[in-house]
């Protein structure tokens, strides 16, 4: 069966709901708004699990919102499928008396999907499903400005950390041209080194062949050869 939940003073506010309905049944409300209003809600929706007696979430859960305009011949503005944990939006375009239903589908196969849970938590009767909805209604001007604000925010943080990772690109840079000019001054060196020592090895060559040369002709001239 289809409740009328009147909803008073929700402008430019957040309120918390929660809806319980039998089955695949819609539960609907009628909001009355004016006109250029913004409406984002967030809802959340469990079955009732009678072997486990609580509430308890299944991704085969599925929520459909619709939201008619009931003052222009129900002209919907909103028809949309989602799973058990969305958002939905929209702005009312002329002032007027809104409905807003929630139609659930499960495929889950429990038994507590249209089972009775009579006593529960006060309920009576088949109640399958919970949902929690939050509704922040109020002018699209504050909340897009309240959005904007934080838009700003993440923009500033995102542009701080890209400076930051241009600082550290910088010093990966330099850190990059440092090992360069390292590796540069090591091959230097170490070329100096091996010309120094081959320049040694020749000089020692060239003076123990002298002496060889030197000490032969003094033992031919003592006649000991």
């Amino acid at each position: 069966m289809k409740s009328i939940l009147p909803l008073l003073g929700l402008i430019g506010a957040a309120n918390a709901l929660h809806l319980y309905t039998d089955g695949d049944k819609p539960k609907c409300f009628f909001e009355e708004l004016p006109k250029d209003t913004l409406v984002v809600g967030h809802y959340h929706a469990e079955e009732w699990d009678d072997h486990a007696q609580t509430w308890q979430k299944h991704d085969g859960l599925s929520i459909y919102i619709s939201v008619d305009e009931t003052f222009d011949n129900d002209h919907r503005v909103v028809s949309q499928r989602g799973t058990s944990n969305g958002k939905f939006t929209f702005t009312s375009a002329e002032a007027g008396e809104h409905k807003i239903c929630f139609t659930p589908t499960s495929n889950s196969g429990r038994p507590g999907w249209q089972a009775s849970t009579s006593g529960h938590q006060g309920h009576r009767g088949h109640v399958g499903v919970k949902l929690s909805l939050d509704l922040a209604i109020g002018e699209s001007s504050k909340l897009e400005s309240t959005d904007k604000s934080k838009l700003e925010d993440l923009e500033s943080r995102i542009r701080d950390l890209n400076s930051r990772l241009s600082d550290i690109r910088r010093e990966q840079v330099f850190q990059r041209e440092r090992e360069a000019d390292f590796r540069d001054q090591s091959e230097s060196t170490n070329a100096r080194v091996v010309r120094w020592i081959l320049i040694q090895v020749v000089i020692l060559g060239v003076t123990c062949a002298w002496q060889l040369s030197h000490l032969r002709s003094f033992f031919i001239k003592q006649k000991l050869t």
